[in-house]
């Protein structure tokens, strides 16, 4: 017979036979209790034992509460997730999960205990979220013009995180032992997402980029920034001739770049080791990004521990990709920096270039390219495979007989 204990050994679960259904049991006041869950599944008999549990005690006027409340187990998240994550996760990201947990999930969750946080209370939080009027975070009261209540909801995405650091509380409440398992937390009425072609620069829009980061740099609207005019050029090619992340090359320092000599064709590259959340890894620069780094070496005179890009250039880059008509892809998409990185991507695959080492040299998979580019670029790969190979055939056309 298999057992196991939960709710601090208060509740017994087991089962008489191999794949049977589980069953539940407990003692209160010197009496036994038992129940079938008609649950084959561990976790879903775990969910309704407790239910059942409390229920019992309730029915009983037992005080049944154990372990601690959520707004407990997330003062230890908190503590501990801070304290772990320094320098190795971004201020922001840790500003994320307490602004999440300060602002929503504390005041909805916070007295009750995280053992009867179940699907059923968080699905019940989703539809709260989802049914209060709120504001956009810049100062809106929730009225238009003529006082009227908008109809502004959280975004699906604003929802998907405070689940995110929900289970990160609870996670962090299994492994203090404080609960059993981590209740389902998915959306049951979810659809499966489309999947849309991310924004990218085509390699005209590409050109007429530099070719404005370039008039920005060598005239900007305030001499002043200049040195951030040129700064951002340079940020613009080096990004899209490396394919980085943006928050990966916020981390570069100049000691983890080196020209080096390609093995194939003997041109100048980079040769970059990238850090991130998995440790070092190396990246291998398309020749563009040569030139870039050297201007920026020879203008910043940097040290070796000194940052590529120590400022954002937020401002600048959505100011010139807006009075040049580049802000939106043509399905309406704001680009962003990273945009640059999904050019790098998509103009490798155009070239012809191997999807395996563009995964390797981008540290992503080869099913993320496949989904994300590939399936969206296949019909202008078609195209372009299409017209070379007419190119060819016309070429031998026009040879004379031997």
């Amino acid at each position: 017979m298999t057992i196991h204990r939960i709710l601090d050994d208060k509740v017994r679960l087991y089962r008489r036979a191999e794949g049977g259904s589980w069953h539940c049991s407990t003692f209160i006041d010197g009496r036994e209790y038992r129940k079938t869950t008609k649950r084959k599944d561990l976790a879903a008999a775990k969910e309704f034992a407790v239910a059942w549990y409390k229920a019992i005690c309730d029915g009983l006027g037992v005080k049944h509460r154990v372990g601690k409340s959520f707004a407990e187990t997330a003062r230890v998240f908190e503590q501990e997730y801070e304290t772990i994550n320094q320098g190795r996760r971004s201020g922001k990201s840790i500003r994320g999960h307490k602004d999440r947990l300060r602002l929503h999930l504390v005041p909805y969750f916070g007295g009750m205990p995280v053992e009867e946080i179940t699907a059923g209370t968080v699905q019940d939080y989703r539809a709260d979220r989802l049914s209060e009027p709120g504001h956009d975070g810049n100062g809106d009261d929730g009225k238009d013009i003529g006082g009227e209540a908008k109809p502004w909801r959280p975004a699906r995405s604003t929802i998907h995180n405070e689940i995110v650091t929900l289970r990160m509380v609870l996670k962090a409440a299994q492994r203090y032992g404080w609960i059993e398992t981590i209740p389902d937390l998915s959306d049951p009425y979810q659809a499966k997402t489309k999947t849309e072609p991310r924004p990218w620069f085509t390699p005209e829009e590409f050109a007429a980029l530099c070719e404005a980061t370039g008039r920005n740099a060598a005239r900007p609207k305030n001499r002043r920034y200049k040195w951030h005019a040129e700064q951002l050029h340079d940020f613009v090619l080096f990004m899209a001739h490396t394919g980085l992340r943006p928050d990966e090359a916020n981390m570069l320092v100049y000691r983890d770049v080196e020209i080096v000599d390609d093995d194939d064709n003997g041109a100048r590259i980079l040769e970059i080791a990238v850090r991130g959340r998995r440790g070092v890894d190396y990246c291998r620069s398309m020749p563009g990004a040569v030139s870039a780094f050297e201007r920026m070496r020879v203008r910043n005179r940097p040290k070796p521990g000194d940052r590529l890009f120590p400022t954002e250039y937020k401002k600048m880059f959505n100011r010139i990709l807006t009075e040049n008509n580049l802000k939106f892809d043509r399905n309406g998409k704001a680009r962003t920096a990273y945009s640059l990185r999904h050019s790098y991507i998509c103009i490798r695959l155009l070239e012809g270039a191997d999807i395996y080492q563009v995964a390797k040299n981008c540290r992503t998979s080869v099913e993320t390219i496949e989904t994300h580019y590939v399936v969206h670029l296949a019909d202008m790969m078609n195209v372009r495979e299409g017209t070379r190979q007419r190119q060819e055939q016309d070429e031998a056309e026009a040879r004379p007989e031997a």
